[in-house]
């Protein structure tokens, strides 16, 4: 894959859509589809490489090694807010049918690397909605893991988004990474105003 082959599909956000399954749940208010291609997600891994800058944020409160959309492609980031407003609320309507969408508060594409970045503590998101979306394999170890929902995404395959309510049933944790090296892409939607 050449370099202008991944700027355009980022860019134009070719081939990314799959539409392949439907929206299950895989334990209590967590919620999978299929999202992304896995060629699409292997080209914005290659993007968030090209671009760097994979580091901590200073005034988050549980750090992570990870680069915005937005800093990869502003047109990507908008590109992953309309996507997720058409086709990715409507199915999680069905699940809370009271949420609204209010566009998203960050989305970025996280790595877990041994000698760097190798778990993420437990905690909550500050977001209405959060999901992961699972943009390689190849790694051992580096599970998400919902420890009071007996969850973790071992099994879901490259390109799915896994969706739960952020802020207090669904605590969350990366486990410790083993082998290799592993990406996520990291969305958190955006509050209600009244509650932002």
């Amino acid at each position: 894959m050449s370099d202008v082959d991944d700027l355009a599909r980022v860019l134009g956000y070719a081939d990314a859509v799959d539409n392949s399954g439907s929206i299950a749940a895989i334990g209590p208010d967590l919620f999978v589809t299929s999202f992304w291609t896995p060629q699409f997600c292997a080209a914005v891994i290659r993007a968030a490489e090209a671009v760097g800058g994979f580091e901590h944020q200073p005034d988050d409160p549980v750090p992570g090694n990870e680069v915005s959309l937005a800093v990869i492609s502003p047109r990507l980031f908008e590109n992953v807010q309309i996507d997720i407003g058409e086709r990715l609320w409507p199915q999680l309507r069905q699940a809370w049918p009271y949420i609204d969408y209010h566009g998203l508060r960050d989305v970025f594409v996280i790595r877990y690397a041994l000698g760097e970045q190798e778990s993420l503590r437990i905690h909550h998101d500050v977001a209405q909605v959060s999901a992961s979306v699972k943009l390689n394999d190849g790694y051992e170890g580096g599970e998400l893991e919902f420890p009071l929902q007996g969850v973790t995404n071992t099994d879901l395959a490259v390109g799915s988004v896994l969706a739960w309510p952020s802020l207090v049933t669904h605590p969350h944790q990366t486990n410790q990474l083993h082998s290799g090296v592993k990406y996520a892409l990291t969305i958190w939607c955006e509050l209600p105003t009244y509650l932002s």
